[in-house]
């Protein structure tokens, strides 16, 4: 585009689109881990009195907020990756890396991502109780800077080391957690904690495999893509992703038994929410073993199956936490 042009409406469409895409916004399904801690957290002996509109608006607040802050975030990866995306066959199509964005644009957008993210915490100020705001957003504010320090650190080194990355990775599904139950200053258990970090570590482990089953499948070396790669092997990682699924179920059978006392109407109701959680892993098992999906965003998104899932664990849980008879 020559200096006098002034860019055409369609043109400026495609861009703004292009950023769109560079935001990642499937990626914001992810923020649903902001708001696990506040549901369950209702349904703690401490949150005597307190009701669903006392604890979702801030919880609403951080969930956007950390969305916008991992667009940032993500968006800085790419950056830094986009030598490596274009060898995939599906990150090629990335803005940064197609050349659709360029990189000065690419971290400008970031910066507003990442400003507009952390403003929003102002409006936690609103939706506490006046002894409980300053406090919930500082809090949430300490989780939001600890999550993009650790999304940056994996970005420039963690990605780099075998199952560090992995860690690094899971690590940030547990301050979305925890930046969520400060929002709503609801206090997260250990058993919630656990759980979160064990199928985070399942969802990283089925990424790294779905991603060397679809670059082995096309003939590529799949540590063109991801360094770590040279280390890890498809043995390796299939017996990540089942021992990682085995923890997250257990642990969270664990985490049901331990509030009997809370859901058990003749037996405990919440027992029920572990016949989709257990279908559900198994589902996106058996799609990363066929190699159809290198990410498991994808699965959540387009599998009908897995979504089918998901919506009765989070109705049936949903109904028993805000039932209170």
């Amino acid at each position: 585009m020559k200096r006098d042009e002034i860019p055409s409406a369609g043109t400026a469409r495609v861009f703004l689109w292009d950023l769109l895409r560079l935001a990642r916004p499937r990626q914001w399904t992810k923020s649903a881990f902001v708001l696990v801690g506040p549901m369950y957290g209702l349904s703690d002996p401490a949150a005597v009195g307190r009701d669903w509109r006392q604890v979702v608006p801030g919880a609403l607040v951080a969930a956007c907020s950390f969305a916008l802050v991992s667009s940032a975030c993500y968006i800085v990866n790419d950056i830094s990756d986009a030598d490596k995306d274009r060898l995939h066959p599906r990150k090629k199509r990335r803005p940064v890396a197609s050349g659709a964005v360029s990189p000065a644009a690419a971290w400008v957008f970031a910066g507003a991502l990442l400003a507009l993210g952390i403003g929003l915490l102002s409006l936690l100020l609103l939706t506490q109780r006046a002894d409980a705001g300053p406090a919930a957003a500082g809090w949430t504010l300490l989780a939001l800077v600890v999550y993009a320090a650790n999304v940056t650190l994996y970005s420039f080194r963690f990605k780099h080391v075998v199952m560090a990355d992995v860690i690094s990775l899971s690590l940030g599904f547990v301050v979305r957690v925890l930046g969520g139950c400060a929002a709503s200053w609801v206090m997260p258990s250990t058993w919630l904690l656990n759980v979160t970090f064990f199928l985070a570590m399942f969802l990283a482990f089925c990424k790294r495999l779905g991603e060397r089953r679809v670059m082995e499948a096309r003939g590529d070396d799949p540590a063109l893509v991801r360094g770590v790669q040279r280390v890890y092997t498809q043995e390796l990682l299939r017996m990540s992703v089942v021992v990682t699924a085995v923890a997250t179920l257990v642990t969270y059978s664990l985490y049901i038994q331990a509030h009997d006392a809370r859901y058990t109407y003749g037996f405990n109701l919440l027992w029920l929410t572990m016949l989709p959680a257990t279908y559900g892993l198994l589902r996106a098992i058996v799609q990363v073993e066929r190699g159809e999906f290198d990410d498991p965003t994808e699965l959540l998104t387009r599998d009908w199956r897995i979504q089918i899932a998901g919506a009765m664990f989070v109705v049936i849980a949903g109904v028993l936490t805000v039932w209170k008879p």
